[in-house]
């Protein structure tokens, strides 16, 4: 008699585990990797300012293209949260860099000086 050989289920695990952002995010990144969505991959791949508050995975980056291909590819980033069973909502926020001291220094001789004002790096 032949045995039966029955297929291997894949083992999905429903407990919602979320470890540090910073492990929930490498494992989107892998996962968006595996599944083909290459532009949101190369995209998600320089982020390093996450983190999990209130239920939601916060992705904050000043770049405006990446902020656009996040908010684009949000739900294949929601997909990959529920792969790894993390249930969280996914919020994309865009980082404001506010000016510095040597900035405003810098605008208020622009404004007193005008075209003769030139900064030399």
């Amino acid at each position: 008699m032949h045995k039966r050989r029955g297929r291997k289920k894949k083992l999905i695990n429903k407990q919602p585990k979320t470890g540090s952002a910073k492990d929930v995010w490498g494992k989107v990144v892998l996962f968006l990797k595996e599944h083909h969505h290459v532009a949101l991959h190369v995209a998600c791949g320089d982020i390093t300012d996450v983190e999990i508050a209130g239920g939601k995975l916060i992705i904050t980056t000043p770049d405006k293209t990446v902020l656009s291909l996040l908010e684009d590819g949000k739900r294949d980033i929601e997909r990959a949260l529920s792969w790894q069973g993390a249930e969280l909502s996914v919020e994309i926020v865009q980082k404001v860099f506010s000016p510095t001291a040597a900035d405003e220094d810098k605008a208020a001789l622009q404004k007193m000086f005008g075209k003769k004002f030139k900064i030399i790096d």
